[in-house]
C-alpha cells in the first residue's frame, strides 16, 4: 500500500480512483466491507482503492474536550487499511484550513480536483465539509458530473450471540471495550483488541507471589475497563498466553491504574521491551480480597483457565 502524508501529496490526481473518506478509526467490520466493496468497483476499472483519511481525528480541532479515545495508532491503523485492501491511503492533515471547507467547495477542491473517482463508497452516517453537513445526496448530485458513481452502503450487523446481534460502529467499540466487553469488540472489529507499548517498572509485587507480571506503558489508545481478562502476548516473533490485569491493585491498596500482564511460560526479562497484549475476553471484574494468599488462590483459578483455553485453541 503506497501512503501519501498531506493532500498536497496527491499530485497529479489518483484518476479513476475507487474512493472511500472517513476517519476509520480501528478498520471495524464496518470498513472493511466498504474497503471489499471498493475493491469489485476497482477491478472493474483497473484504477487503485484510495482511502482519505484524518490525522488527528478531526475533534481534536475543532471540540477538543469530545475526541474520543482511539482504538487504533496510526501505524495500527494504515497496517489494517493495507490488509482490507487499500491500495493508496491519503493521512490528510486535520487543520482548521481543511474542516472549515464548505460541503461544495470539498467536492469541487478535494474529491474532484484530487481525486477524480470513478465510484465513491461510503457508510450510511457519512458527512462532510463544514459542520458536517455535507449530505450523501449532495455528493452524489456534484460526483455525476464527473461520472462518479457515488455508493452508500448499508451498516454491518454482527452476531453476537444466538438471537442477538450488534450494528457495528466505532463508537459502540469504545463503549464496549470500556466497559470491559473485548470478546463483543472484538467480534465487532474482526479481530481481538490489542494494546502495545513499552514494559516498565512495577512494585516487582507479582514475583513475591508467584506471578510475575509485566507493567506495561500504553499512551493515546483506549484502555479496557478495569477487569482480569484472558489475552495474548506477542514478543517478536514469539507468541504466549496471558492472564491481564487492568486496575488499581485493590487489595493493596493501589491508586494509580496498570496494565499487567502474567505471561505463562515466559522466562526472562522483559523490561524496556514492545510487547502486544490482545484482550480475547473477560474472566472476570477486579475485585478486593481478604488475603494475600485468597488472591493467589484466586490467581492459580485464572491461570488455569487461560491455560486450559490456550492448549485448546
Amino acid at each position: 500500500m503506497k501512503i501519501l502524508r498531506g493532500l498536497e501529496a496527491v499530485d497529479p490526481p489518483l484518476a479513476k480512483s475507487v474512493l472511500t473518506i472517513g476517519n476509520f478509526d480501528g478498520v471495524h467490520r464496518g470498513h472493511q466491507q466498504l474497503l471489499a466493496q471498493a475493491g469489485l468497483f476497482a477491478a472493474n476499472t483497473g484504477g487503485p482503492v484510495v482511502v482519505l483519511t484524518f490525522e488527528p481525528h478531526p475533534l481534536t480541532i475543532v471540540d477538543p474536550k469530545r475526541t474520543p479515545p482511539c482504538l487504533a495508532t496510526v501505524e495500527e491503523k494504515l497496517r489494517f487499511l493495507d490488509d482490507a485492501g487499500a491500495d493508496v491511503t491519503v493521512l490528510a492533515r486535520s487543520d482548521p484550513s481543511l474542516l472549515e471547507i464548505e460541503a461544495e467547495r470539498f467536492v469541487e477542491d478535494i474529491i474532484i480536483q484530487r481525486f477524480q473517482p470513478s465510484h465513491m463508497v461510503e457508510g450510511p452516517s457519512f458527512r462532510f465539509g463544514r459542520g458536517r453537513k455535507g449530505t450523501a445526496e449532495l455528493l452524489t448530485r456534484m460526483a455525476a458530473g464527473i461520472g462518479c458513481e457515488v455508493h452508500i452502503l448499508d451498516a454491518v450487523n454482527v452476531q453476537i450471540d444466538q438471537g442477538e446481534t450488534l450494528m457495528v460502529s466505532s463508537s459502540l467499540i469504545r463503549r464496549l471495550i470500556d466497559d470491559g466487553k473485548v470478546r463483543r469488540a472484538g467480534l465487532c472489529l474482526g479481530r481481538s483488541y490489542a494494546l502495545e507499548g513499552i514494559v516498565v517498572e512495577g512494585d516487582r509485587r507479582g514475583q513475591t507471589i508467584g506471578f510475575p507480571t509485566a507493567n506495561l506503558h500504553v499512551t493515546d489508545k483506549l484502555i479496557p475497563g478495569d477487569s482480569v481478562y484472558l489475552g495474548r502476548a506477542i514478543l517478536g516473533a514469539r507468541r504466549y498466553a496471558a492472564a491481564i490485569s487492568i486496575g488499581q491493585n485493590p487489595t493493596f491498596g493501589g491508586s494509580q491504574r496498570r496494565i499487567e500482564a502474567h505471561l505463562l511460560d515466559f522466562e526472562g526479562d522483559l523490561y524496556g521491551q514492545s510487547l502486544r497484549l490482545e484482550f480475547v475476553r473477560r474472566l472476570r471484574r477486579q475485585q478486593t480480597f481478604e488475603s494475600t494468599d485468597a488472591l493467589v488462590e484466586q490467581l492459580h483459578r485464572d491461570v488455569g483457565v487461560v491455560r486450559d483455553e490456550w492448549n485448546e485453541a
